[in-house]
């Protein structure tokens, strides 16, 4: 059975930096494509980053690609989201996802986590 589990978030002052967490029980993690979506209150569900299978490419939205860094460690099943300068626009239920897929990017993710709540105060 695949399971994501989050973790990492909380409430953090505007500029402040977090890092989220993503742990995979996942057989051979590192045939798995991983990404972060977001859904603030009210709003649909949004692509944040993404790291391919083996971690050499990725991408990251416009609205973050200067603050956010997605990587992972495929030894002990991880990805994180680090994240600097957050702001109020940044909170937000995080979720991880994963596609057992080598290609990249990907249209869609299979697997899903449960979500970790980041609340940036002004």
């Amino acid at each position: 059975q695949v399971q994501l589990v989050e973790s990492g978030g909380g409430l953090v002052q505007a500029g402040d930096s977090l890092r989220l967490s993503c742990a995979a029980s996942l057989q051979r993690f590192d045939t798995y494509a991983m990404a972060w979506f977001r859904q603030a209150p009210g709003k649909e569900r949004e692509f944040v980053a993404a790291i391919s299978w083996s971690g050499g490419s990725t991408s990251v939205s416009d609205p973050v690609k200067d603050r956010f860094t997605i990587y992972r460690d495929n030894a002990k099943n991880t990805v994180s989201l680090q994240m600097y300068s957050l702001k109020p626009e940044d909170t937000a239920v995080y979720f991880c996802a994963a596609d057992h897929t080598t290609s990249f990017p990907v249209l869609s993710y299979s697997y899903w986590g449960q979500g970790t709540q980041v609340t940036v105060s002004s």
